[in-house]
This record gives structure tokens, C-alpha cells and sequence, in this order.
């Protein structure tokens, strides 16, 4: 069973740049005859927007996706994470750090993927007593690869690339990369289609998945939507919320970002059955890189 997934931040409403994220991992995983599912990766409490989450929710049943199953919040997954995290801590996997980032700046001598690889200061020496401490995975000399279905192939060096990354902040909230691997190995989700700006990310949630013993999803990373700046469509860069009407149109739209085939009547179709033309003759390789 192909299981997909879309989960979106509840930091504002959902825009343009969502919907083709939503659009392609729906008719993926629909295409396929599988299951897609919604989580609302909500982790992240200080990034929290109040109503967003009903928002979106009511946004994608407006625009015609149907989920499978009921709707996961990460805010309530949070015992999950803790023993995961508990598993990782006996296998002297993750170990606890105490310093700031001016501090990993300064003391860094190493540039990655992201800025400063952090040093090992915390590994090597004792913690700043009574500070509080987030918790970081111990990352090795390996190589982590894998072949994007949109971006080709992709490989960090964990160690020079990345670094010991932070799994659970000092102020107690855990992080994406870690509650986002345990949420697709415990929902089974087995094709992740989401954008370009995760791409990074995806090396670092593989290392945590084999260390788990979890199975690694097939992954396919869109391009993204850009401003008129150049800048990726967001809540920070002001992108407008998508319209509660025309509705076909803004689908249509999105199908033709997403390079995929209409038929020549395609703004007069009902949204049901534009829904069941883009599920049809949905082709995941029509999507290049840019």
C-alpha cells in the first residue's frame, strides 16, 4: 500500500506554494491507489498561529482533498518522541548540550550545509551546570545518499556536512527532524512529495531513520513557488492566502506549475471532475528540477 502524507505548519494560511505542494503528494499517492494523510506538524509551539490549524483544514476540504484516517497533531505525539528519544539516550546516541549559538559560532571551525558544524564541545567536555540543555544525535563519518525522484541524486557527509544536530531544544520542544521521522515510520508512509526547501533536511532524517531501524519513504522534492523577488512563497515573504473562489482556476494553476497535462476545457470542468482528470493522468516525472 503506497501511503502518502501532506503536513503543513499551522503558522498562517495556506497559499499558492501549498497547494502545489498538497496537490502533487495527493494525486501521487491517489494515482497510485493509495492512502494520503494529513498531519499538522504543529511541533513547534512558539511558531504557532491560533486558528491556523482549523484554517487549514477547512481550506483543503473547500478545495476538494479527502484524507484518509483521522487528523494527526504533533502537539499530541509528544510521549512518541520522548521515548524514542529515551532509546537513543541508552545507546549513547544523543547527549546533551549546554552551549549557545555564539558560542558554536566562535568555537566552530568548520563550515556545513547550514553554517557552523557544532564542535563536540558537550560530547567532550561537562555541561554548564544548571543550564538548561537541548539534546543532540552523535553523527559519524558516514556518507548518507539517496536518489531524489525530482532532484536526482542527493549526499550529505554527516559528519563535515552536518554535524551533531539537535534532536530536542533546550526549552523542550522536540525537533522537526526527529518527530517527523518518527510520524511517517508509526502512520507508514512510504512516499514523501513535499517542496525543494526540505531537501536538506532529508539526509539528516535518514541517518535518524537507520539508526531507528525504521524504512526510508520514497522521496521526491518539488521545485519551489517563487515571488516576484525571487523569494520562496511564505508566511514570512507576505504570500496571500489562496481564494475561496475560483477554485478550478487556482487547481489549474497549480496542475500547470506542477508541468502536468489538462484537457483543453479544463477551467470549465466541475472541481470533481478536474480532481479526477489530475488523479488519471498524473505523471510524477513531467515535474523537472527548476
Amino acid at each position: 500500500m503506497v501511503v502518502g502524507r501532506f503536513a503543513p505548519s499551522p503558522t498562517g494560511p495556506l497559499h499558492f506554494g501549498s497547494l502545489v505542494a498538497a496537490v502533487a503528494s495527493y494525486c501521487d499517492a491517489k494515482s497510485r491507489g493509495g492512502q494520503w494523510l494529513l498531519r499538522i506538524e504543529d511541533v513547534d509551539q512558539t511558531r504557532h498561529v491560533a486558528g491556523a490549524s482549523e484554517a487549514i483544514i477547512h481550506t483543503l476540504q473547500h478545495y476538494g482533498f479527502v484524507w484518509d484516517g483521522e487528523v494527526v497533531y504533533q502537539s499530541q505525539r509528544s510521549e512518541y518522541y520522548q521515548t524514542v528519544l529515551q532509546q537513543l539516550r541508552q545507546r549513547s546516541l544523543a547527549y546533551p548540550c549546554t552551549c549557545s549559538r555564539k558560542e558554536i559560532t566562535d568555537s566552530s571551525t568548520l563550515l556545513g550545509i547550514e553554517g557552523a558544524i557544532y564542535p563536540g564541545t558537550c560530547l567532550q567536555h561537562p555541561t554548564k551546570p544548571g543550564a538548561a540543555a537541548a539534546w543532540r544525535i552523535q553523527t559519524d563519518a558516514q556518507t548518507i545518499s539517496f536518489q531524489d525522484l525530482i532532484q536526482g541524486h542527493q549526499q550529505h557527509h554527516m559528519a563535515s556536512d552536518i554535524g551533531d544536530f539537535v534532536v530536542k531544544r533546550a526549552d523542550g520542544l522536540f525537533s522537526y527532524q526527529l518527530a517527523v521521522v518518527i510520524d511517517d515510520a508509526l502512520q507508514g508512509v512510504t512516499h514523501v512529495v513535499r517542496g525543494a526547501d526540505l531537501l536538506n533536511s532529508t539526509t539528516r532524517q535518514i541517518y535518524l531513520q537507520q539508526l531507528l531501524g525504521y524504512p526510508t519513504p520514497i522521496y521526491a522534492h518539488l521545485p519551489l513557488v517563487l515571488n516576484a523577488d525571487g523569494q520562496k512563497l511564505s508566511k514570512q515573504t507576505l504570500a496571500t492566502a489562496l481564494p475561496e473562489d475560483n477554485l478550478v482556476d487556482t487547481l489549474v494553476a497549480a496542475l500547470t506549475f506542477l508541468q502536468q497535462a489538462l484537457p483543453k476545457n479544463a477551467q470549465s470542468l466541475s472541481l470533481a471532475n478536474l480532481w479526477q482528470w489530475a488523479i488519471t493522468h498524473w505523471q510524477l516525472p513531467k515535474i523537472t528540477s527548476a
